[in-house]
């Protein structure tokens, strides 16, 4: 039923008729809850998950929600458009992340741990869902942050879809150092990891980011440069394209996915809450 514009007007009455009568309950300041919700809207040039192209070097629309506790427990939900059809990395169009953890400083070292579980969904390509185990330890020094960790994806199925990798497990570490430029809206980030396992894709590889973002209100404007240390020649003599026919069919396979990882710049603007 559609409301009309007098009982929108009435409406709008009684309630400010109501906070005006009742000035004690305005001037109450509520006690601070326990639990935050955070979350954001993201769009970017493309998606690069671990240096490899998840969107066919496309742009997506990315959004995320988190809901936290004081004691340190959140549970967080991300989700963006991602690649299908003939792309090379086809991951039915969407991916859903659900994770949950606990993060706390320990003390009064300055350190904060972090660490939890986390599943990778993909409701158009349900062959490739996983979840791993994750942890971190982070330290803020001035404007300088660092931190390092690492996530284990044990066997499952995941690990027998699509890879040529013998491996039934992955174990993904990082590095990350960045900071805030003082007397500016500016930071900068950088990140460098390994992979070694059920992942190798086409052998253990290194992936890197390195950016700046600029911060205005809520909103966040990034310029990074992503990639990996995978090389032409790496995915041809991987394996991958062995079955695409022609020795010109394998070329043009490999070109295709060696697109996916060679250094790029990605744009991204978030607004969050």
């Amino acid at each position: 039923m559609r409301t009309s514009s007098k009982a929108l007007v009435a409406a709008t009455f009684a309630a400010l008729s109501f906070a005006a009568a009742a000035p004690a309950f305005a001037d109450e300041a509520a006690p601070p809850s326990d639990i935050t919700v955070t979350g954001g809207a993201t769009i970017a040039s493309q998606y690069r998950f671990r240096g490899v192209a998840q969107s066919d070097n496309k742009p997506v629309v990315q959004g995320t929600f988190t809901i936290a506790h004081k004691s340190g427990f959140y549970v967080s939900t991300w989700a963006s458009s991602a690649s299908a059809g003939n792309s090379p990395i086809n991951i039915g169009g969407t991916e859903i992340d659900v994770y949950g953890g606990y993060t706390h400083g320990i003390g009064s070292t300055g350190f904060t741990i972090d660490g939890g579980l986390y599943g990778y969904i993909y409701p158009g390509a349900t062959a490739g869902n996983l979840w791993e185990v994750y942890g971190s330890l982070a330290k803020t020094l001035g404007p300088v942050s660092a931190k390092v960790g690492a996530n284990f994806a044990p066997a499952q199925k995941v690990f027998n879809y699509n890879f040529t990798s013998t491996h039934r497990s992955n174990l993904y570490v990082y590095g990350e150092l960045g900071g805030a430029i003082p007397g500016t809206p500016l930071s900068i980030h950088s990140h460098l990891a390994h992979t070694g396992g059920g992942f190798d894709l086409p052998k253990p590889f290194f992936d890197y980011n390195v950016g700046i973002t600029a911060k205005y209100k809520n909103l966040a404007l990034d310029a990074s440069v992503v990639g990996t240390n995978m090389t032409r020649s790496d995915v041809a003599s991987s394996g991958l394209c062995s079955g695409a026919g022609s020795p010109t069919a394998v070329d043009v396979c490999s070109n295709s996915f060696y697109r996916t990882t060679k250094p790029v710049g990605v744009v991204s603007l978030t607004a969050s809450f």
